[in-house]
């Protein structure tokens, strides 16, 4: 680990040495009883356990006591000179001897329900999605006997609904309980409210992992009894999954309706295979342009369908019955238009207005002194020789294109294989106001002609830059040259720089005052400091040119103005502080990252526009693209590591029982195919304020939110953004404790419905991440790019952003770290809240935003433990910082190694990314600016300036009491 003037470098600022940690409830670090001595012997053929933590402490507090006190037998806590804490604090079943670390808290020979009185969200923690049958807590989401008991679903099978529901809602087998109800005339009973104390039953960070609550529709409301008939939650989630028929009642409800929608869930097609309609037979209304779907209604004897969007009629296509490929009639109830709620159509000829355009990447290096001396020209290079076979190429049209800048402009124009005396020339440009263009076509070369010339010119073009002394970089003015070059076809401009834009157009000025960070006037610092960036980046965006930026500085970057470019052409903001190619785990980041998303099949100029039932109407969009008009969002390249959303407002009554939502976006795919992929979420109306609480879906509220927090941040500054957020929580507290708890708060509590409890410390994790904290700490580079992550992830890398993940590794269940049998996925140990009383001296802990990845090691960590994982024999020889892990033969290293791999692992939770997080190392008794930074993430924690989640709860409590 560098001096302290390394410390940007390591991607955190100085901290502030008085923002120590405090233990913020009583009962911290009291000691329990010791467990039962000795080490367990060879069981059953098994290898000896080792007992970690029973060689540090003759006691052995697991990581899972919250407090630290523990009794057996599962009993509660006995907090000094108070009453027992919530059985969910320590209500585990008695400890045993663990391999890891003495008292691993393992479930009692009797296992009772979780949830039951004494036993917590956890204790015997079900691995969600392994077809374990799901046993809800009490206070949380609907028990036995409650309508429509789908959360016992694999969400695998039918997504969030559940077959039965899938099923039910189809009049197929047996109707759940509220479609029975439906059926004997009675109203639906949709989703039940289960109001919960939120001082009293703590927030389980499990509970994220939840799925939204069910979508209960009427029965028969899709035209086939599929499954697949309502939109999966992973491409599009609502806010509300139970709709008010009128904007009075959403105004009264104080929530938000809004969608978010990820129309791609990994970065290749072969990930996440979507049905295909291929026979080019488009069935759209000709009122309002939706396309046909599951909800249709067809009269006539099916020769005519009604829009479930506008109720108008439309002719059937007479070729919707026919194949025309075999010539014989086909099945239309097998059309997977009317099976899956998501599709893709291959479009005809009607869809384009050009010919589908060829994939282009056109690459600027930046090869000033900064970007050759850390060693980025050379990483770039030798990463994009490397993967030239995985750059998409199907059709053979992908083009590749080169320029180097640093004070001049250089072109480089590669000659086809077989031009026998073809040299790639290079043809430097010093005039930069008006920057003349040398032949086009030999500096756009199609990658299959000019394969073996590229791979000869990327292998030559670090040692043409090596000795280059020159400072200058006049980015704008190549960005400019760029789009001239490219915009005839469109593509993806790539900028690979490590210097502040300092000649010709777009010129930018070192800002960064250290005396502005943490005031007001720190608001100035996020906003663009040339007018350039953001017109050009319109322009660009007409002319179907996207711009991804990969940004390299040590030193002051100016990421606020550079990160305009991706924000209105669809692209995005990589930020790599103090990188430097040096340090191997700098250049693997980089190389592994940059070859990924070169594979990426990205869409091309894109459209997204959503359509919905008459008496809605979608009123605001959030995310990286250009609004075109009032609802059509233009994206030059569609990404498929993003995710946007979608504001909806109701015009006028809503009349149906149901009402639908259809997503499409209309691109050319990467091997230039036209096709238009399809979502449609079907979601049940109500007039029933409290159905549409208990139908609120926190995670789907919190990425919301996020979008309208930077939005906020970028307007009017950071604190006007950090107060609304906390503002909304209080006014959805009043609401509910007015409207639904019957003005009643009972013995000083603070009532909330189960499905919305981790709300508040989701805002918190939001008040309290990188992108909005209150710190005089955080360089505006490093908060600039937090606010890009904030308003693109995909939702379950969002929800880690701002909630990270905490795991005990020395400690973990038998069964983690290895594969589960039934569905060879790793078995990640059970996820604790982000406190520092979860930690143990002796303990081992991974915490994960997902974006950085830290190892803890506890200062009394035993030296079996350090040498089983880190093959070390000593804490103080164990090397902290940016690091990797050794491969060591051992079944706990691997276990670790294992976890530390699955925790990274974005395709299991159904999106595309391309980000490896840095793994640091982490001593408690080592540097001590390396053990704040990772502190920051235990977001229930005091630190910096801000308040723990106790003190926020008692916050909140006073102005809903008030």
């Amino acid at each position: 680990m560098a001096a302290p003037q390394d410390q940007y470098g390591q991607g955190y600022p100085a901290p502030d040495p008085y923002a120590q940690q405090s233990p913020s409830q009583p009962g911290f670090g009291t000691s329990s009883p010791p467990p039962p001595g000795g080490q367990p012997e060879e069981v059953g053929g098994k290898k000896k356990k080792r007992g970690y933590a029973a060689q540090a402490y003759d006691f052995g507090a697991g990581a899972n006591s919250a407090l630290g006190g523990q009794q057996q037998g599962g009993g509660q806590f006995q907090q000094p000179g108070g009453p027992p804490a919530p059985a969910y604090a320590g209500g585990y079943a008695a400890p045993q001897e663990n391999a890891y670390g003495g008292a691993q808290y393992g479930a009692p020979a009797a296992v009772p329900a979780v949830g039951a009185p004494g036993v917590p969200y956890g204790a015997e923690q079900p691995q969600y999605g392994g077809g374990v049958g799901y046993q809800p807590p009490a206070a949380g989401y609907p028990g036995p006997g409650a309508p429509a008991q789908t959360y016992g679903m694999d969400p695998a099978a039918g997504g969030v609904a559940g077959i039965t529901q899938g099923m039910g809602q189809m009049g197929v087998g047996g109707q759940p309980p509220a479609q029975a109800q439906q059926a004997a005339g009675r109203p639906a009973v949709l989703n039940q409210l289960y109001p919960t104390d939120l001082l009293n039953q703590p927030f389980n960070v499990a509970e994220l992992d939840l799925p939204p609550p069910p979508i209960i529709l009427p029965p028969n409301s899709s035209v086939t009894p599929s499954p697949d008939a309502n939109c999966p939650p992973k491409y599009v989630r609502s806010t509300l999954n139970a709709v008010p028929t009128t904007h009075s009642l959403l105004k009264k409800s104080k929530l938000p309706f809004a969608l978010v929608i990820q129309p791609y869930t990994s970065l290749h097609d072969v990930d996440d295979p979507v049905p295909i309609v291929q026979d080019q037979v488009i069935s759209r209304c000709r009122r309002c342009r939706s396309y046909i779907n599951p909800y249709v209604t067809f009269l006539d004897h099916g020769h005519r369908w009604r829009c479930n969007m506008c109720n108008l009629t439309n002719d059937v296509p007479q070729a919707f019955d026919w194949d025309a490929a075999a010539q014989k009639s086909v099945d239309r109830w097998q059309r997977p238009e009317l099976n899956h709620a998501v599709v893709e159509f291959v479009a005809p000829q009607e869809y384009m207005v050009r010919p589908p355009q060829p994939l282009v990447y056109l690459f600027l290096f930046d090869v000033s002194y900064a970007s050759v001396s850390c060693g980025l020209l050379a990483t770039s290079a030798r990463t994009i020789l490397d993967s030239l076979n995985r750059i998409p190429n199907a059709d053979r049209r992908t083009r590749v294109g080169f320029m180097a800048v640093d004070s001049s402009l250089h072109y480089f124009a590669v000659p086809k294989d077989t031009d026998e005396n073809g040299e790639t020339n290079m043809l430097v440009v010093s005039d930069l106001d008006e920057p003349f263009l040398p032949i086009p076509q030999e500096l756009l070369v199609p990658l299959s002609e000019s394969r073996l010339s590229v791979e000869k010119f990327l292998t030559s073009l670090p040692a043409m830059f090596q000795a280059n002394q020159n400072g200058g970089s006049c980015m704008g003015s190549a960005l400019r040259a760029g789009h001239k070059l490219i915009s005839p076809l469109g593509g993806k401009i790539v900028v690979i720089t490590a210097t502040l834009p300092n000649v010709g157009y777009g010129k930018l000025e070192m800002r960064e005052d250290k005396k502005l960070l943490g005031t007001s006037k720190e608001s100035g610092l996020l906003q663009t400091g040339n007018s350039f960036y953001k017109s050009f980046a319109v322009e660009c965006s007409k002319n179907q040119v996207s711009i991804d930026m990969f940004l390299f500085s040590s030193q002051y970057q100016d990421v606020a103005s550079l990160s305009n470019l991706p924000r209105y052409t669809g692209g995005q903001t990589y930020f790599y502080p103090g990188w430097n190619a040096g340090r191997s785990e700098d250049a693997i980041k980089f190389a592994t990252e940059f070859s990924d998303y070169l594979s990426a099949e990205i869409g091309l100029e894109a459209v997204l526009r959503v359509r919905a039932t008459t008496g809605l109407r979608m009123s605001t969009f959030y995310g990286n693209f250009f609004n075109r008009s009032s609802d059509l969002c233009a994206f030059p390249a569609f990404p498929r590591d993003q995710s946007y959303v979608v504001e909806v407002a109701i015009d006028e009554s809503l009349t149906k029982n149901f009402v639908c939502m259809q997503t499409a976006v209309l691109h050319t795919t990467s091997n230039g195919e036209r096709r238009i992929r399809v979502m449609t979420l079907s979601l049940p109306t109500t007039t029933n304020l409290a159905d549409v609480y208990a139908s609120a879906d926190q995670c789907a509220i919190t990425t919301f939110f996020s979008h309208k927090a930077v939005e906020r941040a970028l307007s009017g500054g950071l604190e006007p953004a950090r107060e609304a957020l906390q503002s909304k929580l209080i006014e959805l507290l009043q609401t509910f404790k007015k409207e639904l708890a019957g003005g009643n708060m009972g013995s000083g509590g603070l009532q909330f419905p189960a499905n919305l409890r981790g709300l508040p410390v989701l805002f918190l994790g939001l008040i309290k991440n990188v992108g909005l904290r209150k710190s005089a700490q955080i360089p505006s580079d490093l908060r600039s790019a937090a606010l890009c992550q904030l308003s693109t992830l995909p939702m379950p890398l969002m929800m880690q952003y701002i909630y990270p993940r905490l795991y005990s590794l020395h400690d973990m269940p038998d069964n983690a770290g290895i594969p589960d049998p039934e569905t060879s996925q790793i078995v990640l140990p059970p996820p604790h809240n982000l406190s520092s009383e979860r930690l143990v001296p002796y303990g081992l802990y991974l915490i994960d935003d997902g974006q950085t990845q830290f190892l803890w090691v506890g200062r009394d960590a035993v030296p079996q433990l350090l040498a089983d994982v880190f093959d070390v024999a000593d804490r103080t020889k164990l090397k902290v910082g940016k690091s990797s892990l050794p491969e060591l033969d051992n079944d706990f290293n691997e276990r670790v190694r294992a976890v530390i791999a699955k925790s990274r692992d974005y395709r299991s939770r159904g999106v595309g990314s391309i980000i490896v997080p840095h793994l640091y190392i982490i001593r408690e008794d080592g540097d001590p600016s390396l053990k704040l930074w990772a502190q920051t993430l235990l977001v229930e924690d005091r630190a910096d300036q801000g308040m723990s989640f106790q003190q926020f709860m008692g916050t909140l409590r006073e102005k809903v009491v008030q």
